[in-house]
């Protein structure tokens, strides 16, 4: 408050000072303006009433409070300062409602999207998720863990469209996959449940909602077994998983790539995995098309690819502060799309053979 008040004492000085014929005081309405920007309606008000009386001082000391100027100066100073206080009552109220709405949003975040832990059995894992829609903090990309007896299995999606409209398609498939996992011996029997429950999900929405039968999700499903160094990958119409081994970057694509989830009638049997070796200190980077979509100022996508061996022989976490970073920079701050990661690596353990698993194919 000290600045405004100043700044009345300074213009109130300044006045009294000046010939009758120089008129100063209109200058005193900055001083409420002013605080409006920093103070709340209870502030600007009395800052905009100690202004009012430094105008009625200016009054008396320039021919009295009853000439026509002085009057016509004070009571524009009060109306003035009264609008400064109404906006600033107005603005404030708008402030308390966003923050409200970020704090549900970000309280649906955590009980959707829930944190990753830091280790689980030989892995360190961190996530990554930048909502387009910055005020909801939430959007259509997905991703979970659940832990099995005998490794960890990864989701990661994308439900098509962004925003609070996908969010609800999102938290059907992480519960069914949080679920699943634990029922579901094999991974071609889990992806089987998971598109079987977006589905019957669509087919309830398809009773209210014409454009249903649009919705899809694409995912990446993997299991990285606790006893043999292998990732185990099934893709659903999902960006391929990165490898980073040293300087190294590696795609893992699988050879059988099926459709969304949702869109089972475009596939082609059952789902097969694909192995690939995943040693330990390799790092293991799931993404959505969001990362690798993100356009610059000329169109430029961002190339996640390139940029991940500089940042060989970081740890999980400093690898994820380094990509959202750079992601955000790429962008200029504004993301058009949901983007979200998950980077794994597997800690170094004793050596472990490496074996085929039942029903895949193993890549070096």
């Amino acid at each position: 408050m000290v600045i405004p008040l100043a700044f009345i004492l300074v213009i109130t000085v300044a006045d009294v000072l000046t010939p009758p014929s120089v008129h100063l005081g209109p200058l005193l309405v900055v001083a409420p303006a002013l605080t409006a920007s920093f103070g709340g309606p209870m502030m600007t008000g009395l800052i905009g009433a100690v202004a009012v009386v430094a105008q009625v001082v200016i009054a008396f000391l320039h021919g009295g409070i009853g000439t026509l100027n002085h009057q016509a100066q004070i009571a524009a100073l009060v109306a003035v300062s009264s609008l400064v206080v109404v906006f600033r009552y107005l603005r404030e109220r708008h402030e308390r409602q966003l923050i409200q709405v970020r704090s549900v949003s970000e309280t649906a975040q955590r009980v959707i999207l829930r944190p990753l832990p830091g280790r689980i059995g030989p892995l360190r894992i961190t996530s990554m998720y930048v909502a387009a829609t910055a005020e909801a903090h939430i959007g259509g990309d997905l991703y979970a863990a659940a832990r099995t007896a005998g490794g960890t299995r990864l989701l990661i999606g994308d439900v098509r469209g962004k925003g609070l409209a996908s969010v609800g398609d999102a938290a059907l498939l992480l519960c069914a996959f949080r679920e699943a996992s634990h029922r579901h011996s094999t991974l071609p029997r889990l992806v089987a449940h998971l598109e079987g429950s977006v589905c019957r999900n669509l087919t309830e929405l398809a009773e209210t909602n014409t454009n249903s039968s649009e919705c899809f999700v694409t995912a990446a499903i993997t299991e990285i077994p606790d006893a043999e160094p292998v990732v185990h990958v099934i893709d659903c119409g999902h960006p391929p998983p990165l490898l980073l081994r040293g300087g190294e970057v590696l795609t893992l694509q699988p050879d059988q790539t099926g459709p969304p989830l949702g869109l089972g009638e475009l596939g082609v049997g059952e789902h097969l995995p694909q192995a690939f070796a995943f040693e330990p200190g390799d790092i293991l980077v799931l993404y959505t098309d969001g990362v690798i979509e993100a356009r610059d100022g000329s169109g430029e996508f961002y190339p996640l690819a390139e940029r991940l061996p500089m940042w060989a022989g970081q740890d999980p976490e400093a690898l994820v502060r380094l990509l959202h970073d750079d992601l955000l920079g790429h962008v200029g701050g504004n993301l058009s799309d949901d983007a979200a990661a998950i980077v794994v690596q597997r800690l170094p353990a004793g050596p472990a053979p490496l074996r085929r698993a039942p029903g895949s194919r193993l890549r070096p």
